[in-house]
């Protein structure tokens, strides 16, 4: 590919004159600032788990016992030390990438490829994306059969592990490398308003993955069964009558073959929509629970939550894309980060990738604030047209099995967590009438 824009002169910018080093400045304060802070945040929520591990919150007493309320807090204390460990890697990676030339090194090799430019473009995102997925991969490793296993929530083996890795990365690579390489190919050949063929090209992507996820993707990794339970299913299909829901049916999921942890979720959209319930809930919730969850789930359709959500992902995606359009012109840009100028479209791409996180963590704590609030409008519908009660016992019944901690610090909870706390929660439906 040849250098684009390599005769461009760069724009000032919009906020005044910026110079690499003032780039660089700003980019290390902003990893300094979002590790810190998510350092900090994890402390916060150790000490506040341990300080209230020996007593189980007021409305949770008499159904969960103090053993279980320990269990939680050590298995949330056990996580939050293993966050530390991902966090200070993810930051030493995104600097060896960066400043210690790491992306540079690897552009200079893929740069003798003996093939077209722009698939040497393609190899320099793809081989990235290897090494961060090998880099991962202890950690992954450690994740499931040291953390999850000592709590006893792991059911996998190695060899099925292996497999998923496998067939994951072999699924990304059928679906992503066209996708990266017709963006590539727009950033090359599409002029100044390339960004926005591109974003096309992401929600057409978005699109493809959820038509082919029920029925394709998501078979390679679990098995599938109509359900069978006639209890359960009558509850169901009542509730869908009620609500003026139609699904094309009602499925059970293996779940239990790689966790101990329950969920339930509907999937695809249109007349291919489905309704999955994992093993491990049927075994643990009575009908009439689990007729208060799928109804949770239900009102996040039925209020449109999730074709919110999809709008307010393409509309973020669309302010990136137009600002990747913009930065890619500016040698402050690539010199800031390590890399000479002029680069290639795939350095661009990537350098964008890379640092945006560390500049948007402290927007966190908004992304959580709406999904949370989804989350009460959905447990109001569930109390509506199914029962408050029933959904209550449900949400306790999961908290104990899935050891999650009743006590969680408030402002850890801001930053990270997409429902609302426990206590919260459960305070709500008692306002709309669960006892």
């Amino acid at each position: 590919m040849a250098l684009l824009f390599s005769h461009t002169r760069s724009r000032a910018s919009p906020l005044g004159p910026m110079t690499p080093e003032l780039f660089t400045t700003l980019f290390l304060v902003a990893l300094a600032v979002s590790v810190g802070l998510q350092l900090w945040l994890a402390a916060r929520q150790r000490r506040h788990v341990l300080a209230h591990r020996d007593a189980v919150p007021a409305h949770f007493d008499r159904r969960i016992s103090l053993a279980a309320h320990r269990k939680a807090a050590d298995y949330t204390v056990a996580r939050s030390r293993f966050s530390l460990v991902e966090i200070l890697v993810d930051a030493i990676v995104l600097l060896l990438l960066t400043l210690g030339g790491g992306l540079a090194w690897l552009a200079n090799f893929t740069a003798t490829l003996p093939v077209p430019p722009l698939f040497r473009d393609v190899a320099l995102v793809v081989a990235v994306a290897l090494i961060a997925g090998a880099l991962s991969l202890p950690l992954a490793w450690y994740r499931t059969f040291v953390l999850e296993q000592r709590f006893g929530f792991n059911r996998t083996t190695l060899s099925l592990w292996i497999a998923d890795v496998v067939k994951g990365a072999l699924i990304g690579a059928a679906l992503g490398v066209p996708l990266l390489t017709l963006v590539l190919w727009l950033m090359e050949r599409a002029g100044a308003w390339w960004w926005l063929g591109a974003w096309v090209a992401w929600v057409a992507f978005q699109a493809l993955v959820l038509v082919l996820y029920p029925t394709v993707i998501a078979p390679l990794f679990n098995t599938f069964r109509p359900l069978t339970d006639a209890g359960v299913r009558e509850r169901i299909e009542r509730l869908l009558a009620r609500c003026g829901f139609a699904a094309k049916g009602l499925f059970v999921m293996d779940g239990s073959k790689r966790t101990a942890h329950g969920n339930a979720y509907f999937t695809g959209f249109g007349a291919a929509r489905r309704i999955v319930i994992f093993d491990t809930l049927i075994e643990r919730l009575a009908p009439e629970e689990i007729e208060a969850v799928l109804a949770h789930e239900l009102g996040h359709f039925k209020l449109h939550h999730v074709i919110r959500r999809m709008l307010w992902t393409f509309a973020v995606s669309l302010l990136a894309l137009g600002v990747l359009g913009y930065v890619k012109d500016q040698a402050w840009f690539y010199q800031g980060l390590g890399v000479a100028y002029p680069a290639t479209d795939a350095m661009a791409l990537l350098l964008f990738l890379l640092v945006v996180p560390a500049f948007t963590f402290l927007l966190h704590p908004l992304v959580a604030m709406y999904s949370r609030k989804h989350e009460f409008e959905a447990d109001a519908y569930a109390a509506r047209y199914s029962s408050g009660r029933e959904l209550v016992s449900a949400l306790v019944k999961l908290y104990k099995d899935n050891a999650s901690t009743l006590t969680p610090d408030p402002l850890h909870s801001a930053f990270y967590d997409s429902h609302p706390p426990a206590r919260a929660r459960i305070a709500r439906l008692h306002t709309l009438g669960a006892p």
